[in-house]
C-alpha cells in the first residue's frame, strides 16, 4: 500500500554534462567504465531489437 514515491532514489554515479572540475583520475575512471557498462547495454539491446524487426520482416515480406 506505500507508493514507490516514497523510496529514497539512489543516486546516479554519473550524470551527463556534470561538471568535473573536483573529481579525481580515479573518479574519472570510474564513471568512464559505468558509461562504458551501459554503452554495451545500449548496443545490445539495440542488436536485439533490430535482429527481431529483421525477422518480422522477413516473415512478412510478399513472394
Amino acid at each position: 500500500m506505500f507508493a514507490d514515491d516514497d523510496q529514497p532514489k539512489p543516486k546516479r554515479l554519473h550524470e551527463i554534462g556534470c561538471d568535473l572540475t573536483f573529481l579525481s583520475a580515479g573518479e574519472l575512471e570510474e564513471r568512464i567504465a559505468v558509461l562504458h557498462d551501459e554503452i554495451a547495454r545500449l548496443e545490445a539491446d539495440k542488436t536485439s531489437k533490430t535482429s527481431s524487426r529483421s525477422v518480422a520482416e522477413s516473415l512478412f515480406k510478399s513472394k
